[in-house]
């Protein structure tokens, strides 16, 4: 990279907005591959005549291979080219779409499953990539609000398109078109980026020059011990969340996966001090921006996303509702989120680590309304469909915490770096994820069997929420902090 490319001033390019399109596109169909999946469960354990551990696995096996590779895919997005990693994360989901929904039994679809984890894990690291890489300053702030709206406008459709999927289609069609549906809107992403992303979609690296570093090959850039040695250390962290009521002996994967890490850690240091090119530049974590948004982040997702399945079996087994009652209950809130991550968007660079903070104190007022609702409801003194207004406050929060948290936390990270970096807090997210559904969850059933009250079992696990949304909001204090 020549000294005067990397000190010239950014030139946008006229064909980024066209970019974000096609990037939200596939995002949006991702994210609704997921929310879409949790209703149709049901029809698919009927179709399939599948195991309850099978049921379990079409959604672990997904979050599984996405949590591994993310980081991985990240880099190679960095040094290879995004938009090529892109378009192929896309056709990988799209073939695996058609895979799932043409399924002949639980193993074919948990397979399939897989194989849409790996292509998400490849696609979603490139988006936010190439958001940092095609926007600066407050144009960035409004991409990841629009970013941000698809997120909460796909988690308000995917539940209800499902159980109308589900209702047109039948007992065994129904479930299969919850898969089929993403096929076209893959192959449309695929032609638009074909027609719209810069060329060449490969070794254009970061956009200033970069892909593999001079005097060292590819695959020296790729860092491929530092790779596996993350994907193992990723892989044994999240397995004994996803299969520990199965095979309790899964537990012992877990010191495995911090002792991976810990050597992890070593291998990038010693590899950047040999002349490599690291997987993660390991510096990044000295941007203080970085470190808290990462934790927040993580924080949040540990507690909040357990929200919406304690909400989904409070309805349905606690008050006798339907499947499609229940998703119906989560869609004004996801809308606000579509609506505030927009607003958020357009106003994150001038009042920064405070949009964040509000999102938060918002979560933690619909977190207690909500406790309030489900305790006035189990005395007989209000209709449970009051939850609508108070999940509404969390539907706010997600927009004013998800996005720009986001864009804060990426802002100062070396747009070379922008991929894996950007990876590493979607790697958080999803331990989180997976670690909060796990220990939440099992607080609200060891609560429920000793109480055998559903009002009180949710009460405890929004409860448990709340404390580790109070977490996240003492490192966004802190982050405005040190901010000054």
């Amino acid at each position: 990279m020549t000294a005067n490319k990397k000190n010239a001033p950014f030139k946008p390019d006229p064909a980024r907005w066209r970019i974000l399109i096609v990037l939200l596109v596939a995002l949006f169909m991702s994210l609704v591959g997921v929310s879409i999946v949790n209703v149709a469960l049901p029809s698919i354990q009927h179709g399939l005549h599948a195991s309850q551990s099978d049921i379990q696995w079409v959604l672990s096996g997904y979050a599984l291979t996405f949590g591994v590779v993310l980081v991985s895919s990240g880099r190679a997005g960095d040094i290879m080219g995004r938009g090529g990693l892109f378009l192929i994360g896309t056709l990988v989901f799209t073939l695996s779409s058609v895979a799932a929904g043409l399924a002949s039994d639980a193993t074919w679809l948990n397979a399939a499953r897989f194989v849409q984890g790996l292509g998400s894990g490849l696609l979603s690291p490139q988006g936010i990539g190439m958001i940092q890489q095609y926007f600066r300053g407050a144009e960035r702030g409004r991409a990841f609000g629009y970013l941000g709206t698809v997120v909460g406008f796909s988690v308000a459709v995917g539940p209800v398109f499902g159980g109308l999927l589900i209702q047109l289609g039948g007992a065994d069609l129904g479930w299969r078109l919850t898969f089929l549906i993403n096929v076209p809107v893959g192959l449309a992403t695929i032609v638009l980026g074909l027609l719209w992303f810069p060329r060449p979609f490969f070794f254009q690296g970061d956009g200033e020059g970069q892909a593999a570093r001079p005097g060292g090959s590819l695959l020296r850039s790729l860092d491929p011990v530092g790779a596996t040695l993350l994907g193992l250390a990723v892989l044994a962290v999240l397995f004994p969340f996803m299969e520990s009521r199965t095979a309790p002996i899964t537990w012992l994967l877990l010191p495995a996966g911090l002792i991976l890490a810990y050597v992890w850690v070593k291998w990038e240091r010693r590899y950047a001090r040999l002349g490599g090119s690291p997987m993660v530049d390991l510096n990044i974590f000295s941007i203080s921006s970085f470190t808290n948004g990462t934790l927040i982040m993580t924080l949040y997702f540990l507690g909040m996303t357990s929200v919406w399945v304690l909400v989904a079996l409070y309805v349905q087994l606690g008050t006798g509702r339907s499947a499609l009652e229940a998703g119906l209950f989560g869609v004004p809130a996801a809308l606000l989120s579509a609506y505030t991550a927009d607003w958020a968007g357009k106003r994150v660079m001038r009042y920064g680590r405070r949009i964040v903070i509000g999102g938060i104190l918002l979560a933690l007022l619909g977190l207690g309304s909500s406790m309030l609702i489900a305790l006035l409801q189990d005395k007989g003194l209000v209709n449970i469909w009051w939850l609508v207004a108070t999940l509404s406050f969390i539907g706010l929060a997600q927009g004013l915490v998800i996005s720009p948290n986001q864009a804060l936390t990426l802002a100062d990270v070396p747009l070379s770096y922008a991929g894996s970096s950007g990876a590493i807090m979607q790697t958080g997210q999803r331990m989180g994820t997976s670690i909060g559904i796990a220990v939440i969850t099992a607080a609200t059933f060891a609560t429920l069997e000793a109480t055998t009250s559903w009002a009180i079992a949710v009460m405890v696990g929004f409860g448990v929420v709340a404390l580790v949304v109070l977490l996240a909001l003492a490192v966004a204090i802190k982050d405005l902090r040190d901010r000054g």
